[in-house]
């Protein structure tokens, strides 16, 4: 049977259950319009928007970073990297999750202790405001922006299989529609509905992969070195595809990409902006540092699954099914469920739609997560502190963060349309590497570097932040290759996907040059003062 054939098998499946799968989506938006809504009507001031009325537990807020943290990246891009590359696919599990002992041990507690609502706070403690606070504002749009690219690419190519769409007009119509709820969800509920969602999510996720990666193991009688043997037969390229280079490897450059992508990854998530912003929702230092304990262990345990997710997908469905289904294999999960409950069966299409929903509910979680940080930099950073110069109400900022809902969630529905056939885990990866050149050096040397100044940070932001883009304008991802975004025309010099390489160094050497040539003199004091604020909570929000 031709891998065409068996996509279209797989299409007409879900066509059958259409009634079905349109009710779980149902169910799932109403259910968590229901959450948003309901937490809208507790929202009463900035501090409930912003950060939830710092009301949540390190538990809740644990299971709400792990939330927001797997991604459509996680679910569908890690399994379809897996599925198509193998051992090199699941680097992307390792990074992400090897990523969070840096979150953990430098940043979280001093974090939650010097700052209030966003990033910003902690640079404008012992800098000028308006120009860092403009900085930061401006970086924290952009990552969100290349974070919602991925997102929005996975729920086109999602929805569209289930629903059998295979027209582009028909690719942006959800994407637009995706984005559309993602403004309804932040606009109404703020931080407390967005971290409800979260949670029920991540519930939903880790439900959803733990009965996938059961099914897997129970097909090859718990015999993890049969489900790899098989994977790398069904292959097509045998032992090679339990081995390094597949991927990166066949070349100087690739290897030189793999380099980049780990920095990223690595660097990456301790300046996510919609991860930072976490840290603010629970009470204390203590809880912060307690959350990211608890999110360690679900997102472990998530990553371990995904070795099931992505080699059973290799091992019981054809590449050239995979690759039909979506060039760059984001499709590998939804299929590999509806091939574990058979193809031509009932049980086939009601696990394809059950694990679609989840999907599906993971992108809807992520994006207003990733919305609310940038909206929320906008309206606390941008309008509140540059623009109304710390004169605007609370009742202001809240109206303004809501407004600049709207206007990212337009940007990223017209972004999300041209990224629809990218990998989404590595649309991802760009977005860690941006937030590891242009935030995490700033960070850093912000907390723990006395002599910073604040030529040093908006150096740092804008030289990380413009380096970081630009490369990626000018690369592969872009343009002159087939799954670029732009694939028709060729205007890549810079040869590798992933810029961190280039980038995060060049943020850190920003920071230093702006710092050592600046004439501004270091407040000393106002370092100390955050030093012991950091270290210790006293006077900490």
């Amino acid at each position: 049977m031709s891998p065409a054939t068996q996509t279209l098998i797989a299409a007409n499946e879900a066509s059958e259950h259409r009634p079905l799968i349109i009710t779980l989506f149902a169910l799932f938006v109403l259910a968590t319009l229901g959450i948003t809504i309901w937490a809208g009507r507790q929202t009463k001031d900035a501090a409930d928007f912003y950060a939830g009325g710092r009301q949540f537990s390190a538990f809740q807020n644990g299971l709400a970073v792990s939330g927001d943290y797997m991604s459509a990246a996680s679910f569908l891009g890690i399994a379809g990297a897996i599925a198509i590359f193998g051992y090199d696919g699941f680097l992307y599990s390792i990074g992400f999750l090897v990523a969070w002992l840096v979150a953990l041990l430098l940043v979280a507690e001093p974090l939650r202790n010097s700052g209030r609502y966003t990033m910003g706070d902690v640079l404008a403690y012992r800098m000028r405001q308006r120009p860092v606070r403009t900085a930061a504002g401006t970086s924290t749009i952009v990552v969100s922006i290349f974070y919602l690219l991925a997102q929005m690419a996975g729920a086109g190519v999602l929805v569209s299989l289930l629903l059998g769409i295979t027209s582009d007009a028909g690719k942006i119509l959800i994407v637009a529609l995706v984005g559309l709820l993602m403004i309804v969800y932040v606009s109404i509920g703020g931080m407390k509905g967005t971290t409800w969602v979260q949670m029920v999510k991540a519930v939903l996720l880790i439900g959803g992969t733990l009965l996938i990666t059961f099914l897997v193991l129970l097909k090859f009688n718990f015999n993890i070195s049969d489900l790899l043997g098989t994977a790398a037969e069904n292959s097509g390229k045998g032992a090679a595809f339990l081995e390094p280079g597949l991927q990166y490897g066949a070349t100087g450059t690739s290897k030189l990409d793999f380099i980049s992508l780990g920095i990223a990854l690595v660097l990456g998530t301790a300046g996510l902006p919609h991860i930072l912003i976490r840290f603010y929702t629970v009470p204390n230092a203590k809880a912060a540092r307690k959350s990211v304990n608890w999110a360690i262990g679900i997102i472990g345990a998530f990553y371990l699954m995904t070795i099931a997710l992505g080699f059973g997908a290799a091992a019981l469905i054809s590449q050239d099914e995979i690759i039909a289904s979506n060039p760059s294999g984001n499709t590998a999960a939804p299929l590999l469920a509806l091939h574990l409950g058979g193809v031509d069966s009932a049980w086939g299409a009601i696990l394809l739609a059950t694990i679609s929903a989840v999907a599906f509910a993971t992108i809807l979680a992520v994006v207003a997560g990733l919305t609310l940080a940038s909206s929320s930099s906008f309206a606390h950073d941008i309008y509140a502190n540059v623009i109304r110069r710390g004169k605007a109400s609370g009742a202001e900022e809240v109206r303004a963060a809501r407004w600049a809902t709207v206007f990212i969630g337009i940007v990223s529905i017209g972004l999300g349309a041209l990224a629809r056939d990218l990998n989404v885990a590595g649309l991802v990866a760009l977005a860690f590497a941006v937030a590891a050149s242009a935030n995490l050096p700033t960070i850093l040397y912000s907390l723990f570097w006395k002599r910073f100044t604040t030529q040093g940070a908006l150096w740092s932001i804008y030289g990380g932040l413009i380096v970081a883009v630009g490369l990626v304008l000018f690369s592969p991802v872009v343009s002159g290759d087939p799954k670029a975004m732009f694939p028709d025309v060729d205007f890549a010099w810079f040869p590798l996907k992933n810029p961190g390489i280039i980038s995060i160094p060049f943020g850190f050497l920003m920071g230093w040059l702006g710092t050592v040539l600046s004439k501004e003199e270091p407040d000393v004091k106002k370092y100390a003062e955050l030093e012991v604020r950091s270290l210790t909570g006293t006077g900490a929000h």
